[in-house]
């Protein structure tokens, strides 16, 4: 028989019309567990499996993959994609996800996993999911996605639909986490989430980007190529931030950083 160069393009055979997220993933390893969803829309929102050959990673490394899920909606006068099941994506919702504890609430429901991976952690009694657009809510409903997991974590999540910029835990947060945004760049960024810390008054937390804030502090204050280490980078978050932000105890975690910077910032917009 012969070979097909185009048969890595292809996708993973939808069974109901659902496809196998994590098949989609097949060079690029995680531990995380992977709803499986369907082609589908709700008011302005849709989620569509895509094709593609590879995907960068948030920290820079190349995998190779055979598509992704992909949630696309509003933005501004135009349309993003919100969310999506790519490696990028993944290595940078990780940290938040494995630090969570206790009552985790998390900011911005998208496709879903990020809060159904909170519920998997042993480590979380409750998840509380603030979502304020009932079409995202009725389009995650439809495709199952809490229904998927096992009756222990699916017990624990709780969708409420409400503005995350004004909503008011009922009870205490342990650890909130954080995806509103389309981008993982902008200046309203820290704005937006330093109300929101204000308001839910959260033990510890983390939100989406916050790698990408950290480097562009570093390049205001050092220069367009700032040497990062710990000390630095516990100043940035203590000083400038004054948030109880969650970090891993990764040795190299200030270079990993960098490499997001460098990746994923355009320096020449910031200095």
């Amino acid at each position: 028989m012969a070979h097909d160069p185009t048969a890595h393009l292809l996708l993973p055979t939808a069974v109901d019309g659902f496809h196998d997220t994590g098949a989609m993933l097949h060079g690029f390893e995680t531990a995380f567990w992977f709803p499986r969803y369907r082609a589908m829309a709700m008011g302005p929102w849709s989620i569509r499996a895509v094709t593609m050959s590879g995907s960068r990673g948030y920290w820079g490394k190349q995998y190779s993959i055979q598509g992704t899920i992909m949630l696309a909606g509003p933005d501004g006068g135009g349309a993003s994609t919100w969310m999506s099941t790519n490696p990028w994506e993944i290595e940078s919702q990780e940290i938040g996800v494995r630090a969570a504890r206790g009552h985790a609430t998390v900011l911005g429901l998208g496709l879903g996993w990020q809060a159904a991976n909170v519920a998997l952690n042993p480590a979380v009694a409750k998840v509380t999911v603030v979502e304020h657009d009932p079409d995202i809510i009725a389009l995650i409903g439809a495709q199952g996605v809490f229904e998927q997991l096992p009756a222990p974590a699916r017990d624990k999540v709780e969708v409420v639909q409400a503005d995350a910029n004004t909503w008011r835990p009922q009870a205490p947060v342990d650890t909130l986490l954080a995806d509103i945004w389309a981008r993982t760049t902008g200046e309203d960024r820290l704005r937006d989430y330093r109300r929101m810390q204000d308001n839910i008054g959260a033990g510890a937390s983390y939100f989406w980007g916050q790698e990408v804030l950290i480097w562009r502090r570093a390049v205001e204050r050092l220069g367009p190529e700032p040497q990062l280490d710990w000390p630095l980078v516990r100043s940035i978050i203590d000083e400038d931030f004054a948030l109880p932000l969650i970090v891993p105890d990764w040795p190299d975690y200030p270079q990993k950083i960098a490499t997001v910077g460098r990746w994923w910032t355009q320096t020449k917009d910031i200095v």
